[in-house]
C-alpha cells in the first residue's frame, strides 16, 4: 500500500477508471456477439442484425472515445462487422444519411442577410509617442 498521499490518489484514479474501463468493454464485447448471434441466425433475426450493428458501432465508438481501442482497429472492426452484415443481406444504413436527410433546396429558399451599407472607415488607433531616452 503506497504511503505517499499523490500515491495513494492515483490507487483511487486507477481502481476507479479500472471499473469504468472494465463496463466499456463489456458492453462492447456483448453488442458485438448480439449482431453476430443475430447475422448468424435465420431470415427474421437477420432482420433485426441493422438494429444491432448501429448498436455495436456505437460501442466500438464510444471505446475509442474513452482510449480504450485505437481508432485504426475500431474501424477495421467496423468495416468487418458491415461485411459480414452485407453477406448476410442485412440492410445496412450508413450514418450519412441522417445528416443528408435535409434537403438541399431549403438551404437555397432561405435568404440572406440584407448587405450591410457602407460604413465610413474607422480611423487608426493614434500611436503611443516613443519613449524618451534618459541623458545621465
Amino acid at each position: 500500500m503506497p504511503i505517499i498521499k499523490s500515491a495513494k490518489k492515483r490507487v483511487r484514479v486507477t481502481r476507479k477508471a479500472t471499473i469504468r474501463n472494465s463496463k466499456t468493454k463489456r458492453a462492447l464485447r456483448t453488442a458485438v456477439k448480439a449482431f453476430q448471434a443475430a447475422v448468424s441466425g435465420d431470415k427474421k433475426a437477420v432482420a433485426g442484425a441493422s438494429a444491432s450493428l448501429s448498436e455495436a458501432h456505437s460501442n466500438i465508438d464510444k471505446a475509442v472515445k474513452k482510449g480504450l481501442m485505437h481508432k485504426n482497429k475500431a474501424a477495421r472492426q467496423k468495416a468487418q462487422l458491415a461485411a459480414k452484415a452485407k453477406a448476410a443481406g442485412a440492410t445496412v444504413a450508413p450514418a450519412e444519411k441522417k445528416t443528408a436527410a435535409k434537403p438541399a433546396a431549403a438551404k437555397k429558399a432561405t435568404p440572406k442577410a440584407a448587405a450591410k451599407p457602407a460604413t465610413t472607415a474607422k480611423k487608426a488607433p493614434a500611436k503611443k509617442p516613443a519613449a524618451k531616452k534618459a541623458d545621465k
